[in-house]
């Protein structure tokens, strides 16, 4: 079951703009995780993930990067379906 983060704005931890960073950080955190826990249950290497998304093994080390949050929807939505899953963004109220 994929992890939901959720925070808040003006939390005492962070406030304004390095709340919004460390959200991202964390919501980056949570989709390479499961996207390489996906891999592992599929038998599918970093090389094959690479290849199956015609992208370099850079770009996937990048997107597997929990502190690289500079990565696009079309980037996710490619490594899920070559997971055969979709990729679900969801808004919540703070």
């Amino acid at each position: 079951m994929p992890r939901q983060l959720t925070t808040r704005n003006g939390c005492a931890s962070c406030e304004g703009r390095a709340c919004e960073d460390s959200t991202a950080v964390g919501v980056k955190q949570a989709i390479a995780r499961q996207i390489e826990r996906e891999m592992k249950a599929q038998g599918i290497t970093k090389t094959m993930m690479a290849e199956k998304m015609h992208t370099s093994r850079a770009a996937l080390n990048r997107l597997l990067d929990t502190s690289d949050t500079g990565l696009t929807l079309t980037t996710l939505a490619g490594a899920a379906s070559v997971l055969g899953r979709k990729l679900k963004i969801v808004l919540v109220k703070l």
